[in-house]
C-alpha cells in the first residue's frame, strides 16, 4: 500500500476542486478576508501546480468562461463556497493538516493519498474478516480493489471521495462484525459529518435494519429511529447553516450551465428536462448496471441469509438513488463506494458458499 500510494501522490493532480476546498478552511481561519483569501489561493495553487493544470483551472487552457470569473472575481468565487462548505468533516481535517504544517494545495492533494492508504488497509482487514483462513487471498483482492480505475482516480485527485471511501469501507466491517448499535451509529455520524449526501445511506441503511429486525421479531426497534432522527436534524443543520443552494441548484450548476453568479441567475429546469436527461445518461450506465445485476445474482445464488440479501438490496439501491440525484454516469467514483460495499457483500457471499475458498482453488 505505500509503493501505491507514493504512486499515486507522484501522480496527483491539481484540479478546479481545489480552490473550493482551500476557500472553506482558509475561511474558517479568516472569516472576514475573502479578497485576500481569494488572491492567496490561486496564488499558492500557481505557484504549486503543473502550468497545464493551472490554466485548466483558471478555465484557460480548456475554454471556461465560469472557471475564469471564479479565478477573477470574489463574489464569484465566495458564491460557490456553499457547496464545498457542507463537507464539514473533510475540511476541518485539511485545516488540521494545514495547522500542521502543509501548505493549503499539499493539503488538499495529500488527504487523499493518505486516506487511500487507511482505506487499502482497511479493505484488507474487511477480507480478513470475509475469508478468515486465508490472509493471502485477502492481500490479494485489497490490492486489486486499490488498482481499479476509480480507487486510484480518488486518490489522485483533489476531492473528499477518497476520504469518504474509507469511513464506507471502515462501516462494512462494522456491518460484518455486527458491531453494537452505537459504534455503528458513530460511523454513520461521521460519514454524514463529511458529506451530507450519504445522508440517502445512512437512512437506507437504518430502514433496511429496522425492517429486518421487525420482520425477525415483530418488534420496532425505537434506537433506529432516535439515531435516523438526529442524522436527518444533522444534515438539515449542517444545510441551513452554510447556505446550501440546494439540489435543484447542484443539479442545474453541473449539468446544466455552471453559473458564475449564483445569486444573479436563478436554477430553472422543467422536471421533463430532468427526465430526459436522466435517461440519457442512464444509457452510459450499462457497465455498472451490469455489474451490480452480476453481483446480486452471485449474492442470492450463493446464500439464503436474509440478513444478506436484504443489505444487498439496500446497497444496490443507494447506487441508483445516487444515480437519480446526481446523473453523472461518465464518473464511476461517485457510486463506487456503494458498487464496493456490494462488492464486499458478493464476496462475503461466497466465502459462505465456499468457506475452505483458497487461491490455488480459484487459479
Amino acid at each position: 500500500m505505500l509503493i501505491l500510494s507514493i504512486w499515486n501522490f507522484k501522480n496527483r493532480m491539481y484540479d478546479w476542486d481545489m480552490p473550493g476546498y482551500m476557500g472553506c478552511f482558509y475561511t474558517i481561519l479568516e472569516p472576514d478576508k475573502p479578497k485576500e483569501i481569494h488572491a492567496r489561493i490561486y496564488r499558492e495553487i500557481k505557484k504549486e501546480a503543473p502550468q497545464k493544470e493551472y490554466l485548466d483551472i483558471i478555465g484557460i487552457d480548456l475554454y471556461d468562461e465560469t472557471r475564469q470569473w471564479f479565478a477573477k472575481d470574489t463574489q464569484s468565487f465566495s458564491e460557490q463556497l456553499p457547496y464545498f462548505q457542507i463537507k464539514v468533516g473533510y475540511n476541518l481535517t485539511l485545516l488540521a493538516l494545514y495547522k500542521i504544517g502543509f501548505t493549503g494545495p499539499m493539503s488538499v492533494t495529500i488527504l487523499s493519498i493518505i486516506s487511500y492508504f487507511i482505506s487499502g488497509i482497511l479493505l484488507f482487514f474487511v477480507l480478513k474478516t470475509i475469508f478468515p483462513i486465508n490472509p493471502w487471498l485477502s492481500f490479494l483482492i485489497s490490492v486489486g480493489i486499490c488498482l481499479l480505475d476509480p480507487m486510484t482516480h480518488m486518490a489522485q485527485i483533489s476531492t473528499p471521495d477518497m476520504f469518504i471511501f474509507q469511513f464506507m469501507v471502515l462501516f462494512m466491517i462494522a456491518f460484518l462484525r455486527k458491531w453494537n448499535q452505537w459504534i455503528m451509529f458513530l460511523i454513520q455520524f461521521l460519514i454524514v459529518f463529511v458529506r451530507p449526501d450519504y445522508i440517502t445511506f445512512s437512512l437506507t441503511f437504518y430502514a433496511t435494519q429496522a425492517i429486518y429486525e421487525y420482520i425477525s421479531s415483530r418488534k420496532l426497534n425505537y434506537l433506529i429511529v432516535l439515531q435516523s432522527v438526529f442524522l436527518i436534524i444533522l444534515y438539515a443543520s449542517i444545510l441551513h447553516y452554510y447556505n446550501y443552494p440546494g439540489w435543484k441548484a447542484l443539479f442545474y450548476d453541473t449539468f446544466i450551465y455552471r453559473r458564475p453568479f449564483i445569486s444573479k441567475q436563478p436554477a430553472e429546469f422543467t422536471m421533463s428536462e430532468y427526465f430526459s436527461f436522466l435517461l440519457s445518461k442512464l444509457l452510459y450506465f450499462k457497465k455498472v448496471t451490469v455489474s451490480c445485476i452480476a453481483m446480486m445474482i452471485g449474492i442470492f445464488c450463493f446464500t439464503k441469509d436474509r440478513f444478506i440479501r436484504l443489505f444487498a438490496i439496500c446497497f444496490v439501491v443507494n447506487v441508483y438513488i445516487k444515480f437519480v440525484l446526481f446523473p453523472q454516469s461518465a464518473a464511476i467514483r461517485f457510486f463506487f463506494p456503494f458498487i464496493a460495499l456490494l462488492l464486499m457483500t458478493f464476496f462475503y457471499s461466497l466465502s459462505k458458499r465456499f468457506p475452505n475458498l483458497k487461491i490455488g482453488k480459484i487459479a
